[in-house]
């Protein structure tokens, strides 16, 4: 799996978030919701500290990541993060590896 945060997205969580040191945006598969490949669940992020990474990526000093225990939701999937400027918030495109 690999992880890609567009320049845009990368903005956007820079300003929206404070983190502390150690800390990253973790995106995981939560209940409720749709994704172009998944019916009955939506992508989720939250604050916290990476503990066993299936992907990760820094840019510019923001770290991002999918934990391993994640992986069922991602499986066989590149994710991209990009902003959706409408609504202005992140926007994730699902890619068949």
């Amino acid at each position: 799996m690999e992880l890609t945060i567009t320049p845009a997205a990368r903005e956007w969580f820079a300003q929206e978030f404070e983190l502390s040191p150690g800390q990253g945006i973790r995106f995981y598969g939560k209940v409720y919701g749709s994704t172009q490949v998944h019916d009955g669940f939506s992508v989720g992020m939250a604050v916290d500290e990476p503990e066993k990474p299936l992907a990760r990526i820094e840019k510019d000093g923001l770290l991002f990541f999918v934990e391993e225990s994640d992986e069922w939701f991602f499986k066989r999937y590149d994710l991209i993060v990009d902003l959706d400027e409408e609504l202005e918030e992140p926007m994730y495109e699902f890619k068949e590896v």
